[in-house]
Parts: C-alpha cells; structure tokens; sequence
C-alpha cells in the first residue's frame, strides 16, 4: 500500500515588520491589550508590488531543497490561499510558471485558513492512490491587501508570509489520516464581503465577530482533535507536538488543554507573524523542524479552521 510522507518543509515571511507599537500610532490599542488578547507581538507585511505568488515561491523552493528534488520532479501543485495574485490564471499555475515545471496539474484552494489543510488533504490523496509522486503543497497569503487598518478588532491580527511542504510515496504512513469540514451557516460571522459576481467594493476588507468566532473556533477545533485520534485508535498520550493554526494565541492554549498537552510540546509563532490564514501551518511547522524541535518518527497533529466557517486536521507521522 501507498502512504505519503512529508519529504521537506519551508516558510517565508515579507522584511516588512509592523509591531504592536507601531500599531499604537495607528488606532485604538497598546502593546499590553494585543498581546493579552492574541499573544502577538509583530506581522510582517508584503511590500508594494510583492505579491502572494512571491512569497510562495522562496517558499517553495526552500520545500523542494529541504526535500533534495528540483522543480522538474514535481508532478502535482495544490495551492490554497485566500488571496490570490488574479482572480485566474490561480497561484498554483502561476508558481508552477515561476518553478518551470509545467504540465503537471496545479490548482488553488480558497477555504481561508484552513486552505493548506485542504490542500494537503487533496494531495495526500494524490499519492496514495499512485496518480502523483512528488507534491508541492503551499499555503501563502497576503492579507494585508484585505485588512482594515483602522479596525482595531482585525488590524491586530492579520499578516502575511508562506509555509510549503513536498509530499513523496512512503512504505509506512506518514500522512496518517486527514479530516475536512465545513459549515456555511456561520458565514457572516467571518468573511470579506466583495467578490467578482457580486463586484468588487472600493475597499476590500475582512469583517469578523471575533468573541463569536472565537467560541466556534475552540468547539470544532476540539471535535477535529478527537476526531484525528479517533480514527487511528490513539490516545492524546501518543502526541509529540501540536501544530496549530496561528491565529490566537487563546485559541492555541485551548486546543492544547483539549488535549492535555502541555504548551512546551505546542509549537507556537503567531508572536512572530499574527495570523497569517492559510500560510500558518506550513509556517510553524517550518520553523520546529529548521530548530530542532521536530524529529523525524515523532506524531503531530495538524489543525486549522477558518471562515466558512471551515476547519481541518491531519495526523502526521514526521
């Protein structure tokens, strides 16, 4: 039988940094309210003219050199971002254009921030079934284009960088299972309300009902976590690492009480970058197995959720 195994892993993030005293200056907050409220400290915003596809490149090829493979070995690119460069050609045929490796197919997902988990999840898919070899899987974002930066409640929250993971065959599961969800009711409560069937506004901006958003959130996240554990028969006791979507530092620490899993065993960079929506998994989990923190044969588990409202997880055997 076919399993998949993630092979190599890379992140970027903009020069750009705004800090929450920067932040000061240009609304309604301080230092102390953000980091008691999000844990965040910092968010690395895109310069003008650098785009999505921009920061998922360094990404990505930072993913294939961690893997030892080059372009021309990948057969399947799946993209998921909130943010896209056109509304077409998608990130993921404009990356592959960048890369040189055409032909093979390349694809964007938009489920917000659960768009990598998705994406991982497809291409896991890919290779179990034998119709894909090497995958380039990506979540980039560049939600500063669509941050209010006079709102207080999101001004405090969103950034922007990329996260990128290269899935090859295995013998032995590496990618155990994954696990998808979606659920349109909660719509309103999390959303950019603009579009090209319903014409673009003057100004494209994300509205949330954060305190709303933050209760479902800790509810389906903790569901996805039993769920992923379920579905191989394991106890909580069995985790090595959790790594969660960046988006609240709050949001994390419940996660990890779910799970009875101490924070030092949490991997944690929304400090470093805020919420960076679909970027966010690939990124922190970048940044434990570039440090150390993250070894090979050691269970993590992997979740996300995002407007939709959509959430994810998947049990990986790194």
């Amino acid at each position: 039988m076919i399993h998949s195994r993630i092979t190599g892993t890379g992140s970027h993030l903009p020069a750009r940094v705004i800090t929450n005293h920067d932040l000061e200056k240009m609304v309604d907050t301080t230092d102390e309210w953000i980091r008691t409220r999000t844990g965040i400290e910092r968010r690395h915003i895109a310069a003008d003219g650098e785009t999505t596809v921009d920061l998922a490149e360094h990404a990505a090829r930072r993913a294939l050199e961690a893997a030892g493979i080059g372009p021309g070995d990948v057969d399947f690119i799946a993209f998921g971002t909130t943010t896209p460069d056109l509304v077409f050609p998608n990130c993921g045929v404009l990356l592959q254009r960048r890369l040189g490796c055409g032909g093979v197919p390349a694809f964007s997902v938009e489920t917000a921030c659960a768009g990598f988990m998705y994406a991982l999840s497809i291409a896991d898919k890919y290779i179990r079934s034998g119709e894909a070899r090497r995958a380039l899987v990506i979540g980039a974002e560049t939600l500063s284009r669509i941050t209010d930066w006079s709102d207080r409640a999101t001004a405090v929250l969103f950034g922007d960088g990329a996260g990128a993971v290269v899935l090859e065959p295995a013998d032995s599961p590496g990618i155990l299972s994954t696990h998808l969800h979606a659920d349109g009711q909660y719509s309103e409560l999390l959303y950019c309300g603009s579009g090209v069937s319903r014409g673009f506004a003057p100004r494209l901006a994300i509205t949330m009902s954060g305190n709303e958003v933050f209760k479902v959130a800790v509810n389906k996240l903790g569901q996805a976590v039993d769920e992923a554990l379920a579905a191989n028969g394991l106890e909580r006791t069995a985790l090595d690492w959790l790594v969660p979507h960046q988006a609240n530092l709050r949001i994390i620490q419940a996660t990890a009480r779910k799970l009875e899993l101490p924070m030092e065993r949490v991997v944690v960079t929304v400090q470093e970058h805020g919420n960076t929506s679909a970027a966010s998994v690939p990124l922190a989990l970048d940044v434990a197995v570039r440090d150390g923190r993250i070894r090979r044969g050691e269970l993590l588990l992997l979740e996300a959720f995002g407007g939709g409202f959509t959430w994810a997880s998947a049990l990986v055997r790194y």
